[in-house]
């Protein structure tokens, strides 16, 4: 799909805010505001050119494709998963990192793999791969210049991608079994370098596993040895007051939190930091469709962030009722909002509409966007440098390599001509 790069158009969907929005449509100001698309893309038609459903004044392009960079070829899809670019350093902000989450085994023989695009010259390659390696899914930049990545499976591994010192698409990558062998998703490091990890396991239904994670580091930035705790809060169905718990055995990690008396979760995937409150994505519930929880830091209150039939409306399929179920990932604006995105179909964009480090409670949610492909989910969203775009991939296309990285970007008036960066 190389053409994409130069027919990719926006898609103006229906304007107005859906009557079960549950927010205020004139709330969102700053580099991202938009205003709501009217519902999810139940009934929409799929262009493959233009997947998304996204706000008036929007615009849609391929950063990388399968025909970039078709790393798993003969019809498999590349799986592309999660994304981060080079925050810090020389050149912040050119190179973007994707994990690609494959299974290893008799299909994917290849294993996982880490892939690297150079935003400037559209250039794409594979920087890390091993047999070994299976359901690559998390991918963090830390603050002392490294690519962190890690493996969704039980006792899934953790890895450092120690970059080249002159060439950023180039690097090593090495385990680092000390911050815990779980099922990996979402990866957050705070300002003193502490890094939060979860537990992809059905925790609440399974009876272990599910939990959310600390790993405090003997020295800032490095990942070989230190203290890892699990998140124990008192109160129903994992909200109320927290504390770590620990140490625990990172080699044993989900059986040994759940020892300690950490608390499961139904499948927490993503995390996101906005200020001093740690968001968690929770993809299922006992009888609702996820949420997302979030933690005061300081206060290690835990809250339930945004839930469907609280402040978020739920979501009927067979009815066509747009609503909000199976939060996957994270993102957040650069002005601080909380972006999520469902592993759904259709796979939907939101927005939480509420200030931050407040009440640990958003006010409601508004919708940004809705993916279009009937196979697809998005996954992966994030902001780079640029704080007008954001990133996020279809992972399972319908479309024959049709797996790939979307940028989607507000578009400016502010060239001296008057026309928008995007005529």
């Amino acid at each position: 799909m190389k053409q994409n790069k130069i027919l990719a158009c926006a898609i103006a969907a229906t304007l107005g805010v859906t009557g079960s929005a549950l927010a205020d449509s004139n709330h969102h100001e700053g580099p991202f505001k938009f205003k709501p698309i009217a519902e999810s893309a139940y009934n929409a038609t799929w262009n493959p050119l233009a997947p998304w459903l996204i706000p008036e004044g929007f615009t849609q392009t391929v950063v990388s494709d399968e025909s970039d960079l078709n790393i798993y070829d003969n019809g498999r899809d590349d799986w592309n998963d999660m994304n981060t670019v080079n925050e810090t350093g020389k050149h912040a902000g050119r190179y973007m990192y994707r994990t690609h989450e494959v299974r290893a085994g008799s299909t994917y023989v290849e294993g996982g793999a880490v892939s690297v695009v150079d935003l400037k010259t559209g250039n794409a390659r594979v920087i890390a791969q091993d047999p070994s390696w299976t359901a690559l899914d998390g991918i963090y930049w830390t603050p002392w210049g490294t690519v962190l990545f890690a493996e969704e499976t039980t006792n899934g591994r953790l890895l450092e991608l120690v970059l080249d010192e002159h060439d950023k698409m180039s690097g090593v990558a090495v385990e680092r079994p000390a911050v815990g062998l779980l099922a990996h998703e979402g990866i957050e490091i705070d300002r003193e370098g502490n890094v939060y990890v979860v537990d992809e396991f059905r925790g609440q239904t399974s009876g272990y596993g599910g939990g959310i994670y600390k790993f405090v580091p003997d020295h800032f930035g490095d990942l070989t040895s230190g203290k890892l705790y699990a998140l124990k809060v008192t109160g129903d169905d994992g909200v109320g007051q927290g504390e770590w718990v620990g140490p625990i055995d990172p080699l044993n990690a989900a059986l040994a939190g759940t020892a300690a008396g950490g608390t499961g979760y139904q499948r927490p995937e993503d995390l996101q930091i906005i200020g001093s409150t740690l968001y968690v994505a929770v993809t299922e519930g006992i009888g609702y469709a996820g949420r997302v929880l979030s933690i005061d830091l300081n206060s290690m209150e835990v809250s339930n962030y945004v839930k469907p039939g609280m402040n978020a409306p739920v979501e009927n399929k067979a009815a066509g009722i747009t609503g909000f179920a199976k939060v996957d990932n994270l993102a957040a604006t650069t002005d601080g909002k909380l972006v999520m995105i469902e592993d759904n179909v259709p796979s939907d964009i939101w927005v939480a509409t509420e200030a931050h480090d407040r009440d640990g409670v958003a006010e409601g949610i508004e919708l940004f966007a809705s993916l279009t492909d009937p196979e697809a989910e998005g996954t992966g969203i994030y902001f780079g440098k640029d704080p007008r775009t954001l990133f996020v991939n279809v992972q399972h296309s319908a479309a024959s390599d049709g797996d790939g990285t979307w940028a989607i970007t507000k578009n400016t008036t502010d060239r001296k001509d008057g026309k928008r960066d995007h005529d």
